[in-house]
């Protein structure tokens, strides 16, 4: 009988919030240590047996890696999976050659080697850092961590909380199943898993007390799940999207997140002590859960009315698109179950079952499907001609949301992930300013692996 969150809410101990944070690794003089390799964790906790991963510095997500805007990030990675690897940090803008896309940015590092990451950190805000060689797999193995490049003059909070939101697909001994690349997932919506986790572990409750003020920090690391967490009896505001900042707004209904998305809120805690407040995630209508609660302290409110101080975060120094001058492109996502490929492609069994602009690549030998001049603004307009949904990511480029489904978005939005609905559309903008190659793809990382990836090239 397969895992379901509902039976491990039902069936395990609680778990306290700190136990199940990760480690942080703070950016010293020299060079961060970060190193993959196989591990035992404990993703579902008593009664279960710990289960087999890999993992970033020995925890399931791996070290939260935090800097501050305007350092230089210097990482030492070493590999002791069995197999090769590299590091993408996600979000984050990087020289061409630090991007860790292996065959296209960098080669890959061997079982036993080594590579030293370095790159200036531009912009603040919450990015996270996994694979791009065989992804789909080491991914879902546990391979994720936190990249958090703190303001220079962050906003006032009584404390910083990170959730980071796993997805794992176990059996009844809670072991990750090895059906990896199945087709039916390639086809449809990704690894779905059946254990969402919060920060590598079932948490029951998280301890809050009355009165204080949570910058909550959420990313989504699955593979495939998107979460639409409602806070149940409580107001946040939304002040940065993808690690970019907006404008401070209120959550409207629950926060939807897909694979590879973040967001950050802050979250003014207005119930009593002793009260409980589920966070719900029910994108999924008929498999809606509880994924942990906030459980009020018996101490006496830290203040009495929400903290009067400032939310608005500083813009990061990103390039302002030129719309009148802008390149145009189209990139139109066919395939997948239900749907038909182009050009008189067929689906096998393996793959491919995606294409973008009649282009479904399998391999890592890709042409171009976009060329550019460094410096010049590109409009994208994405069509997704499909039954499924898919987080498009670009890499080392975030970009200006312009409209969705037709529709112009109601405040300046930048992003670096952006989700279609089926058969919807997104407009999108930004300023190519870095030579090189660049991976465009979907982040549920089955559909990445099954033809729905290009490239866009920057000369």
């Amino acid at each position: 009988m397969i895992l379901t969150r509902r039976r491990l809410l039902t069936g395990t101990a609680a778990l306290g919030a700190c136990a199940a944070l990760p480690w942080r690794a703070r950016a010293a003089a020299g060079a961060v240590t970060l190193a993959a390799a196989p591990a035992r964790v404990s993703l579902v906790g008593k009664g279960y047996s710990e289960t087999d991963v890999w993992a970033y510095g020995g925890t399931v997500p791996g070290p939260a890696l935090r800097f501050r805007q305007g350092d230089t990030a210097r990482i030492a990675f070493t590999n002791g999976l069995p197999e090769p690897t590299t590091i993408h940090w996600h979000g984050l803008r990087v020289p061409n050659a630090m991007d860790g896309v292996p065959h296209l940015s960098q080669t890959t590092v061997p079982p036993g080697g080594a590579f030293h990451y370095e790159f200036a950190l531009k912009d603040a805000g919450t990015f996270w850092y996994h694979p791009h060689e065989n992804s789909a797999r080491q991914l879902a193995r546990g391979l994720t961590g936190a990249f958090i490049v703190e303001e220079r003059e962050p906003p006032r909070v009584d404390r910083d909380l990170l959730w980071m939101l796993g997805d794992w697909r176990l059996d009844k001994q809670a072991r990750l199943t090895d059906d990896f690349g199945h087709p039916m997932d390639g086809s449809h919506a990704g690894r779905l898993g059946n254990t969402p986790t919060l920060n590598g572990a079932i948490v029951e409750e998280v301890p809050v007390r009355a009165g204080e003020r949570l910058r909550l920090r959420l990313v989504n690391t699955a593979n495939a799940r998107v979460f639409g967490l409602d806070f149940q009896g409580h107001a946040p505001q939304v002040i940065a999207l993808d690690g970019q900042p907006v404008e401070p707004h209120p959550l409207q209904g629950r926060l939807v997140l897909a694979p590879g998305q973040r967001a950050d809120l802050i979250l003014d805690l207005q119930g009593k002590p002793g009260e409980r407040f589920d966070v719900v995630d029910s994108f999924y209508p008929r498999q809606t859960y509880r994924l942990t609660r906030l459980a009020y302290g018996s101490e006496a409110p830290l203040r009495d009315s929400p903290l009067d101080a400032p939310v608005r975060l500083a813009p990061n120094p990103l390039p302002a698109p030129d719309l009148a001058a802008a390149v145009r492109q189209d990139v139109v996502i066919e395939g997948g179950a239900m749907g038909r490929l182009p050009n008189g492609m067929r689906m096998t069994p393996e793959g491919p079952f995606w294409a973008l602009n009649g282009e479904a690549p399998m391999g890592h030998a890709m042409k171009p499907l976009i060329t550019v001049k460094r410096g010049q603004t590109v409009v994208m307009q994405f069509v997704n001609d499909t039954a499924w949904w898919h987080p498009m990511h670009l890499h080392g480029f975030p970009f200006q949301v312009l409209k969705r489904n037709g529709a112009p978005v109601a405040r300046t939005e930048w992003r670096d992930t952006e989700l279609l609905p089926p058969q919807g559309s997104a407009e999108i903008a930004f300023v190519a300013e870095e030579a090189g190659d660049w991976m465009l793809h979907c982040h549920v990382l089955e559909h990445q692996e099954a033809g729905m990836m290009a490239v866009l090239r920057v000369s």
